[in-house]
């Protein structure tokens, strides 16, 4: 085999809509909403700086069938620009994008090629200094629900040659995710292939890691608080022995990110307040440079957990906090603060750098944003912490432990939620019962993702539930008559 180096990358979702957005200011909702343009830049200059072979996008492209025109045409010109450096750009559609979708009527680049969705077909990369490197084969899908397994019509060319597939598929029915196109690890063995590049499922994973490889990059930007920390894709690269080294670089542009707070050692609103800023600040830091949208959760016991719990102070700490960091935001970008950094819509002005394993690349933008309807060029303008929502999941004060050994009706019943909490099966035989009725309706269930996507939450409920009762029961860590 020879050496080589492909870039791949998935689930890109250009043009996504951000759904439940709309009440953010627009100032911070432009910049999330041009997020996959952004990454999908960084992705092309990666490449391109990488010197890589060929690269390969393994599926849902657009975030819909009736995809956008401008994400249409930012793709392709994404494809011309790695066409002109002499990658060639090999793609297939998945569930979100399938071929059935309405598209626009483009030319595009000679080095792009589209799978079909009616076979498994070949591409050859051949380099005019190495001849024929690699065989890549795909299969795209036909309509939005492809339940056939798909892995099982792939066979690889010739063994003298690194062989690819691109496959939009579920492995082994991960959770949260429909089961389209579904195969095993057993099916993806076998068959000839040395790399599957796979795509649908949002959450990087190498699912296999040699003879063959079989990996998920994730998606290049994250789109909702359940899609936390980096996002991008990885360059591959192939050694004589065909041996693959994965290296992953994030090319997201804005990071979803989940904190908590611990409320002991807290006594007032002023303390809380100090705290959460001091923790938005260590997130601002986390995030180097990008806006961050964040989830915070307040846990622990202490004096301020019934004024969480009732009243208007939680909602209030969140509106305060949003305010300043709008009135922050406006001033770095009055001043100029910082210009020339790495915000979602900004040209990168610096070599990417390492944080652990991920590689972090320059966050600009490709192609370049217009200069008007709302898109902030610089860090300055889009450097910000916004927080998505402070959810209180605290508990009163109290002696829990002693609560625990007390024969009482208090006792009894959190005696039974410790059982529950430590035996994942009673849980999900108890939450089955319980929600049984719930989940029966389709509204229900396709709002929490099905059965499984429920059933996910039951221990954070079981813990709500347990610190309701523990409120009602004792108010103000006294019993109720």
């Amino acid at each position: 085999m020879k050496a080589l180096k492909f870039l791949h990358a998935a689930d890109l979702h250009l043009d996504s809509p951000f759904k439940g957005m709309n009440a953010v200011p627009e100032r911070i909702r432009d910049v999330i909403r041009e997020s996959t343009f952004g990454a999908l830049g960084r992705l092309v200059r990666l490449a391109v700086r990488e010197k890589v072979d060929f690269a390969v996008f393994s599926g849902d492209i657009y975030d819909a069938g009736d995809r956008s025109l401008r994400a249409q045409l930012r793709f392709r010109s994404a494809l011309a620009e790695l066409d002109r450096a002499g990658i060639p750009a090999l793609v297939i559609h998945g569930n979100h994008d399938p071929l059935d979708g309405r598209g626009a009527d483009l030319e595009w680049p000679a080095g792009a090629y589209v799978y079909p969705s009616d076979r498994v077909e070949k591409v050859r990369i051949v380099k005019e200094d190495r001849g024929l490197i690699a065989e890549v084969h795909g299969i795209s899908y036909a309509s939005a629900a492809v339940t056939e397994n798909l892995a099982l019509r792939f066979r690889g060319g010739d063994a003298s040659v690194f062989q690819v597939a691109l496959l939009h598929t579920n492995v082994d029915g991960r959770p949260g995710y429909d089961n389209y196109a579904p195969c095993s690890k057993s099916d993806l063995m076998g068959r000839g292939i040395d790399y599957w590049a796979l795509g649908h499922i949002h959450t990087r994973e190498i699912v296999m890691d040699q003879k063959p490889a079989a990996v998920y990059p994730g998606n290049i930007q994250g789109r909702s608080i359940r899609e936390c920390g980096p996002r991008g894709c990885y360059i591959v690269a192939v050694d004589e022995n065909g041996s693959t080294a994965l290296d992953f670089h994030a090319l997201d542009g804005v990071r979803w990110q989940q904190e908590t707070l611990s409320i002991a050692g807290i006594g007032t609103e002023q303390e809380l307040q100090e705290s959460l800023q001091d923790l938005l600040a260590r997130l601002r830091e986390k995030a180097e440079g990008r806006p961050t949208v964040a989830r915070i959760f307040l846990e622990g016991r202490g004096p301020l957990h019934l004024k969480l719990q009732t009243g208007s102070t939680l909602s209030d700490l969140l509106r305060e906090l949003r305010e300043s960091e709008l009135l922050a935001l406006a001033g770095r970008s009055a001043a100029g603060y910082d210009r020339g950094g790495t915000g979602a819509g900004a040209e990168h002005t610096q070599a990417p750098h390492s944080v652990n394993d991920n590689k972090e690349e320059g966050t600009g933008s490709y192609p370049k944003a217009p200069p008007s309807g709302g898109v902030f060029r610089s860090a300055a303008d889009v450097s910000f912490v916004w927080i998505e929502s402070i959810e209180a999941r605290t508990g009163q004060d109290i002696d829990f432990e002693l609560l625990l050994r007390e024969e009482s009706f208090i006792g009894d019943l959190l005696r039974l939620a410790e059982e529950l909490a430590a035996d994942e099966g009673k849980l999900r035989e108890f939450a089955d019962e319980a929600l049984g009725s719930l989940l029966a309706q389709n509204g229900a269930s396709r709002l929490f993702g099905g059965a499984d996507g429920l059933l996910e939450d039951t221990g954070d409920w079981l813990e709500a539930a347990r610190e309701l009762a523990v409120d009602q029961l004792m108010p103000d860590g006294r019993r109720g008559k």
